[in-house]
């Protein structure tokens, strides 16, 4: 099967949730396929990173738009009544490359990742599947309602007009993917069709325990009671840390003041810089993220907006670290609270969690273990991918029998 994958950014390096999921299916997919990938990119894609997915591509090609570009697009959308987001990374080059690319290809499938790739597919002649990934409607509605002002009216009007290609989607494509239940759940009008549920994965060879890794992240970072990792310049990871910092780890002071914590991820925005303390270390940027997730006792994802599985709670699982997290990171994960990991809906339910662990050894031991056996069981790629694989045959063969 040859496939033309079009993404609305270059999926290396792997520091954020849509280019983790695009790596690891288009190298398994790459298994038994061809695969064709088109990339958007607001920087440019360094030889290295190249050459992390010549192995699994046939061809690879990029756009990169000036920033001129991206933010003209932005304001002509908003007047065109459109997604901001879609027109941030939208451009006549880049539909241009990929209509170009098709033709010369004449792929039996166009896979596209997230909405903000649509203007780039919608009008291809060939089966098109697209993977929400997440809602990103629900993404935003969720960020919407922590904040306030200019920006919670900008977000109202980003979040109506995704839910309105979110909709529209129905119309456009043969098939349509999500990573979970409670994301496909989000997606306007599902009665309109089917979308199908593709999970993430874990590398549980890359992210697992070694006793030499520990010892390098000790030497290189120290020791931390506590880690949360995720790319700190995102919206709801940014909005844990700060919630973590400022309203759980006050409570978790009040019975252990030795406790540290680590936030470790790329790109650190000023709110979460300014996080940093003698308790609270701010590692930005790590060689490998691993050794964030190797240097503590206790991983803690207090997640309270955004959407979509957290992969983060996957990678520390596979490195058998005991979690905390709240319902709505949970819901997508569909972890047993109690058994693979523990939950916590306000800072006083979260504090009591990683004080337990902290606390317990054997519960702390218990949970790890649990935790990574449940991961095993239902995140590994190859499982993740074969529902997509699977979904592009059934395509295949219908359109052969029309």
């Amino acid at each position: 099967m040859k496939i033309l994958v079009v993404l609305p950014r270059f999926p290396y390096p792997l520091e954020k949730g849509d280019k983790l999921r695009a790596y690891h299916q288009i190298v398994e997919l790459s298994k038994r396929h061809e695969i064709h990938l088109f990339a958007v990119s607001h920087s440019k894609v360094t030889a290295e990173q190249r050459a992390a997915l010549e192995p699994y591509c046939k061809s690879i090609s990029v756009v990169t738009p000036t920033h001129f570009t991206a933010y003209f697009n932005v304001m002509r959308n908003y007047f065109r009544a459109k997604s901001l987001q879609m027109g941030y990374w939208d451009s006549a080059r880049a539909r241009n490359t990929v209509r170009d690319l098709a033709k010369q290809l004449q792929p039996d499938i166009v896979y596209n990742q997230m909405v903000r790739t649509v203007p780039f597919v919608a009008r291809l002649p060939f089966p098109k599947v697209m993977d929400f990934q997440d809602s990103l409607s629900l993404n935003t509605e969720r960020r919407m309602e922590q904040s306030k002002g200019l920006w919670r009216s900008i977000l109202h009007y980003e979040f109506k007009m995704l839910r309105s290609t979110e909709y529209n989607a129905f119309k456009i494509f043969d098939g349509l993917t999500v990573i979970s239940e409670v994301d496909s759940e989000a997606i306007p009008q599902k009665k309109n069709g089917t979308i199908h549920i593709v999970p993430n994965g874990v590398d549980f060879d890359h992210f697992r325990v070694s006793e030499s890794l520990s010892h390098s992240a000790t030497q290189s970072l120290g020791h931390f009671n506590l880690v949360f990792c995720g790319n700190l310049s995102y919206a709801p990871n940014i909005d844990a840390a700060r919630y973590l910092v400022r309203e759980v780890m006050p409570l978790v002071w009040d019975h252990r003041p030795e406790v540290t914590l680590l936030l470790a991820g790329a790109d650190p925005k000023a709110a979460v810089r300014s996080l940093a303390s003698d308790r609270v270390t701010i590692q930005a940027s790590l060689p490998d993220i691993r050794s964030a997730y190797a240097s503590a006792q206790v991983f803690v994802a207090p997640m309270r907006i955004g959407s979509g599985l957290q992969n983060k709670l996957l990678e520390a699982m596979s490195m058998q670290l005991p979690c905390v997290t709240t319902p709505l990171a949970n819901a997508a994960l569909g972890a047993t609270p109690g058994t693979h990991l523990l939950l916590g809906d306000n800072p006083q339910e979260l504090a009591d969690s990683i004080l337990n662990l902290l606390e317990n050894n054997d519960l702390a031991s218990r949970i790890a273990q649990t935790g990574n056996a449940f991961v095993h069981q239902h995140y590994s790629w190859q499982a993740a991918v074969q529902p997509l694989e699977d979904l592009f045959n059934d395509i295949l063969h219908k359109n052969q029998h029309i």
